[in-house]
């Protein structure tokens, strides 16, 4: 059987070539990549396979993919342009993470025959969520302001979700623990934009490579659950690897003999505006392919035995380290103090609420500051407010009525404007609360959580203003904005980021 992949260089990527290598069946693995350094390394580093690989030079363009499909028996899409990348390229990530995929699914349905696809997408997509740190696939989809990244890959999902592919699926991957998270981290100042109470429920790029092996070993040999295609799930860790962002820099900070609080100070981090989430369905895709092995702490103990470089920190002073590593990462566009600096208020409202409850942040010590703890996090077993779905959401699919939709249109501030014959993958017309008609399946809006607004087609984050009528957006976005706040983000066409008032008002 054919399998292709792109994103092989990625993290995930590799961990998935390491997984593959085992599985039987495969006559051969078509790999697309635009990275040939790192491509020589895999194929050094795999050579008991490296008679099944074909190496096909390129990105998420149409010559590339088609060459990438065709033939091919499944289809698994990892490329995309991911933060900090995708802070800096933001034109990269669209072409990658959306227009991409559009051409991927057009060369797919297409093809003859035609393929399987698996879709890798991202917790990213709920955006922030630290009031009510519990997400399922079906919770409306509020990409955090600014965030080139979660935008498009929302829009990747709805080209896939609204395909004629006969067989697909939709992962969205949990944060991910991979070897270069720690150096990576040490050189971008993207450590700054999570949010200290930030729920976070990690999985490594290790499991997640086992999880794609198994979902192929799977298919090859006949015994993919049925109920694996025309879905969306979540890759999650578990609760035993649920943590808050300050758990994960105590952690990782651990190994060069700090914490948190001896690199940083209260006010480096971002207090809203990140992405993250404790996975109420996280269960379902290690029932039928069991791949959840490793904790966070493995993954650090791994780092410190792999990385023993680390180990100098603690010897060097905190003071020394904090100086010339952290100090020196502000001076970086993607650092709040440079966005401070250079009175860049779009970014200081999007991640702080103002500029002044920024300033205020910059004379508090520790002591002022309420971190969560990490201790209570067992102790929490549902969001404080639930989501609102605007359905009952645990009615099976063949319960589903028209009333239903309709009610989850109006929720929405909008209205239903066909008529429902019973199949959740028919398309259907609705009307958003603008007066825009778009059209989707009832799958697509009631069980992974797509509504159309203006940043399916341009990136405009409207969230203040549609959540007064939205009901089912006001559910979640208030989570950490007031209800008061009448704010219109947006990138101009060379990306330059924009904040006004509602109604113009800057």
């Amino acid at each position: 059987m054919i399998i292709a992949v792109t994103g092989i260089t990625g993290n995930m990527g590799q961990a998935t070539l390491d997984a593959l290598e085992t599985v039987p069946g495969i006559t051969k693995l078509k790999l697309l990549c635009n990275n040939e350094k790192r491509m020589r390394k895999l194929l050094k580093k795999h050579k008991t396979i490296r008679n099944k690989i074909e190496v096909i030079p390129g990105g998420m363009t149409q010559p590339a993919l088609r060459r990438l499909v065709q033939g091919s028996d499944l289809v698994i899409n990892m490329a995309a342009v991911i933060p900090p990348a995708s802070d800096h390229f933001h034109e990269r990530a669209r072409l990658c993470n959306d227009v991409g995929v559009d051409i991927l699914v057009s060369e797919i349905e297409t093809a003859k025959p035609m393929p399987a696809l698996v879709h890798i997408s991202t917790v990213a997509v709920y955006g922030n969520r630290t009031g009510q740190p519990f997400v399922r696939v079906g919770d409306p989809l509020l990409a955090s302001p600014l965030d080139v990244y979660s935008a498009t890959k929302i829009r990747g999902e709805f080209h896939v979700l609204e395909s004629n592919i006969e067989k697909w699926a939709i992962l969205r991957q949990s944060a991910m623990l991979h070897p270069q998270m720690l150096a990576g981290n040490m050189s971008d100042p993207l450590m700054y934009h999570t949010v200290h109470a930030a729920p976070l429920e990690w999985s490594t790029a290790h499991d997640s490579g086992v999880l794609i092996g198994k979902i192929v070993k799977s298919y090859i040999d006949g015994t993919m659950p049925q109920r694996f295609w025309k879905k969306c799930f979540s890759i999650a860790g578990g609760a035993a690897n649920r943590q808050y962002g300050m758990q994960t820099f105590d952690s990782g900070f651990a190994i060069i003999g700090g914490n948190m609080r001896d690199f940083f100070k209260p006010g480096d981090s971002a207090t809203r505006n990140f992405h993250g989430g404790w996975f109420l369905d996280g269960d379902e895709l290690n029932d039928m392919f069991p791949y959840i092995e490793q904790t966070p702490d493995d993954y650090w103990r791994e780092i410190a035995r792999t990385h023993p470089v680390f180990k100098l920190g603690k010897i060097a002073p905190k003071s020394l380290i904090r100086k010339f590593v952290f100090d020196k990462l502000k001076r970086n566009d993607n650092a709040p103090a440079y966005w401070a600096a250079h009175n860049d208020e779009a970014r200081m409202i999007a991640y702080f609420g103002s500029r002044e409850a920024y300033d205020k942040l910059q004379t508090a010590s520790w002591q002022d500051v309420t971190l969560p703890d990490p201790a209570a996090i067992a102790n929490i077993t549902e969001n404080p407010r639930p989501v609102e779905y605007g359905f009952d959401f645990d009615k099976p699919d063949a319960a589903i009525t028209e009333a239903d939709l309709a009610a989850v249109a109006a929720a929405h501030g909008g209205e239903l404007l066909s008529s429902f014959g019973g199949d959740m993958y028919e398309k259907l017309k609705w009307r958003t609360q603008d007066g825009e008609e778009f059209e989707a399946r009832p799958y697509t809006v009631l069980r992974v959580g797509h509504w159309f607004n203006p940043l399916y087609e341009k990136f405009v984050w409207d969230f203040d203003r549609l959540s007064k009528k939205d009901k089912i957006f006001a559910s979640v976005w208030y989570d950490s904005h007031a209800t008061d706040e009448d704010y219109v983000f947006s990138y101009t066409d060379d990306y330059i980021a924009r904040v006004e008032k509602i109604g113009g008002e800057k």
